[in-house]
C-alpha cells in the first residue's frame, strides 16, 4: 500500500528555516505530482507547493513564493520542502501527498490528490 510519512517539522523563531521531509513508498505509477499541503486549526487545507514527479517543474502558492522551496530525490523517493523566512503565519500542520493524474492548473487544490502523510507539525513564533 501507498505509505506517505512526513519529518522535519519543530518550533522556530520567525525569520528561521526548516526543512521538511516525505518519505514515499508503495506507490508504482511512473506519471504523478507530489505537493505540500498545511492546515491551521479552524481554517481550510490550503496548497503550498507541488512538483511534476517526471518533468520536475514546481508550483507555489503566492504566499510562500521566493521562501519555499520544493525538491524531490527520486532515488530516494523522498519530497522536500526547504521552508526559509519563517512567519508566524506559516504556522500549521503540513502535509505531502501524491495525485495520480494532475493538471496544473489544480495543483493547489486537495482534490487533486489521492494519498496522504500523517503531517508534521511546524510552529513560528
Amino acid at each position: 500500500h501507498v505509505q506517505l510519512v512526513e519529518s522535519g517539522g519543530g518550533s522556530v523563531q520567525p525569520g528561521g528555516s526548516l526543512r521538511l521531509s516525505c518519505a514515499a513508498s508503495g506507490y508504482t505509477g511512473t506519471t504523478y505530482c507530489m505537493g505540500w499541503f498545511r492546515q491551521a486549526p479552524g481554517k481550510e487545507r490550503e496548497g503550498v507547493a507541488a512538483i511534476y514527479r517526471g518533468s520536475g517543474s514546481t508550483y507555489y502558492a503566492d504566499s510562500v513564493k521566493g521562501r519555499f522551496t520544493i525538491s524531490q530525490d527520486n532515488a530516494k523517493n523522498t519530497l522536500y520542502l526547504q521552508m526559509n523566512s519563517l512567519k508566524p503565519e506559516d504556522t500549521a500542520m503540513y502535509y505531502c501527498a501524491i495525485g495520480r493524474f494532475c493538471v496544473s492548473t489544480r495543483l493547489m487544490r486537495p482534490s487533486t490528490y489521492n494519498y496522504w502523510g500523517q503531517g508534521t507539525q511546524v510552529t513560528v513564533s
